[in-house]
């Protein structure tokens, strides 16, 4: 039986190199099927999900027709959002790298002053969003007459978000003598419309991956305001049965002030993080396999080589951008045949997140709601009432029933002492505050819509996301836009625009209003000078729109 290796693909010695130094070793399927093709010259449809190895399959052979001497950009990849591009521009760079090849991520929000540096300090290859593109194109300043090699990343998501127009501007600018590569999640009508126009008797790879997770852990997210996350999950606490739980953040500070905060509200937990020595690593595993502390707050580089079969629980207090990273979280659950729960908090702006891992592991996670103030308490009494069953049925408090006889016979009523020593047993219940929990600021969602980030409007006169804190309109100003319902808009498209070509997030958004005609978008103050400033850039579909004070 041969193994198949990168080098049968005939890459340069550099290219080989660099694969070797970053542990790669057997190529994925999507690799093996399509590499070939693209050294080859053939324009590619590739169907794969996140984290079956795609950036390799375009990003090598694209490299391999690099020639670093020749001045221009030569290869494009466009991106449907700016953590995609800042990610595959920075895989693209590390294969790169030992070829001397300049890459360079352009998308909005970033100083356009920043990006113009760059790119006369000269690059072969460029990541980036379909509006930034555009705009610099128009400006002059991005010339794309050199490009032989084009990448459509995530292509279907491009096409949800509303960004046909803006591809097809783009590659109607770029000479029609070139290789053309698509990729995307799910072939739809709309991907396979844009590929019939664009590429050349494309060869077609299909790489469907099985359900990644297993079938004994139930997995459920929950949608919450990003402030509002340890309120979420001393709650899920509450009233979870954990037996040990793994929570995973983002960052080593993340996990020491997660852990604290954990603790100070009466959930004993620790930090297990990069800055421990190798001998306070194996003293807080030894106390988390002892049982002497359940709770553990860890980085994926932390949690490698965690060998802990019997994890109740695995929370992604952070969810992580690689959907592999998910599966390779949730797998610590649910071992040996037992059953385990994964559980996810998730920020709105984190669905596009959710359904990328949805589509990757085959598998749709439940959605959840949190459990309600009067539900925890509710709770907690149950546990008492249970508690003190069984004391009272194992007849074993003869020196409290003593202490009651003496308070009953200097007067006091038997159930205000049982009143006041239930007050005191349940003294560490004030370390456990129950916090609020605000509503959601896009709580709205349609999976329907060009971009499922945004809200949906639900009514004359509703804000975009439904409730806010009490304080969102302190500080706004209302900003007019010339286009209304009339022209067969929504407030996903109002938000969808302004955060593009402005760099505002939707979360900074006030109350939205449409009217026929126009619409009122109530912003904070000290962005107006900034959104007014990019007039002329906004556009919804092929329409250009003004905004100006109210």
């Amino acid at each position: 039986m041969t193994t198949e290796t990168f080098a049968q693909f005939g890459l340069h010695a550099e290219l080989l190199q660099t694969v070797t130094d970053l542990g790669f070793t057997t190529p994925t399927p999507i690799q093996m099927a399509t590499i070939p093709l693209l050294l080859a010259g053939r324009d590619v449809i590739g169907q794969a999900q996140t984290g079956t190895g795609k950036t390799a399959a375009y990003g090598l052979p694209l490299l391999q027709g690099i020639n670093p001497r020749q001045k221009g950009v030569q290869a494009l990849v466009l991106a449907p959002t700016r953590e995609l591009a800042i990610q595959v521009a920075a895989a693209i760079g590390r294969y790169g790298e030992q070829l001397g090849i300049n890459v360079l991520a352009l998308y909005g929000g970033q100083s356009y002053q920043t990006q113009l540096r760059a790119l006369r300090q000269g690059v072969s290859v460029i990541v980036g969003t379909p509006g930034r593109l555009l705009d610099l194109m128009k400006q002059g300043s991005l010339v794309l007459s050199e490009v032989r090699t084009v990448v459509l990343d995530e292509a279907d998501e491009m096409l949800s978000m509303g960004f046909v127009e803006d591809i097809e501007s783009i590659l109607e600018g770029i000479p029609s003598e070139r290789q053309t590569m698509l990729f995307s999640a799910t072939i739809s009508k709309r991907v396979m419309g844009l590929s019939a126009r664009y590429l050349r008797d494309p060869q077609t790879v299909s790489i469907t991956p099985k359900q990644l997770t297993g079938a004994t852990i139930e997995q459920r997210y929950y949608l919450v305001n990003s402030q509002d996350k340890i309120a979420a999950l001393t709650r899920l606490f509450e009233m979870e049965t954990i037996d040990s739980a793994l929570i995973f953040v983002r960052t080593r500070l993340g996990t020491g002030e997660l852990a604290n905060q954990l603790t100070s509200r009466g959930f004993a937990a620790e930090p297990l993080n990069g800055d421990l020595s190798q001998d306070a690593r194996i003293q807080v595993l030894n106390r988390f396999r002892n049982g002497q502390v359940k709770v553990l707050v860890a980085t994926d580089v932390a949690a490698r080589g965690l060998d802990i079969d019997d994890i109740s629980h695995v929370f992604n207090f952070d969810l992580p951008d690689d959907p592999e990273v998910y599966v390779h979280r949730v797998g610590r659950t649910g071992r040996a045949g037992r059953e385990g729960i994964a559980i996810s908090l998730l920020t709105p702006k984190d669905r596009w997140q959710l359904r990328r891992v949805e589509e990757y592991t085959r598998f749709k996670l439940n959605k959840a709601e949190l459990p309600t103030i009067q539900q925890i308490e509710n709770h907690r009494q149950a546990l008492l009432m249970e508690q003190l069953e069984v004391w009272i049925k194992r007849g074993r408090c003869r020196r409290e029933r003593e202490v009651v006889d003496m308070l009953v016979l200097t007067g006091h009523a038997p159930e205000d002492v049982a009143a006041a020593a239930l007050k005191l047993a349940r003294g560490d219940e004030k370390k456990r505050p129950i916090d609020t929990i605000t509503p959601l600021k896009e709580e709205q969602f349609t999976q329907n819509q060009r971009n499922d980030r945004f809200p949906k409007r639900t009514g004359p006169g509703s804000s975009a996301g439904g409730s806010r804190r009490p304080d969102r309109d302190k500080g706004m100003v209302p900003l007019k836009l010339d286009i209304g319902r009339d022209d067969g808009i929504g407030v996903n498209h109002v938000v969808a625009a302004l955060a593009h070509f402005s760099g505002i997030t939707s979360a900074q958004m006030g109350k939205i209003r449409l009217e026929s005609k126009t619409t009122l978008v109530d912003v904070p103050e000290q962005m107006v000078g900034k959104l007014l400033s990019k007039n002329g850039a906004y556009r919804i579909g092929r329409r250009t729109i003004n905004l100006e004070r109210a």
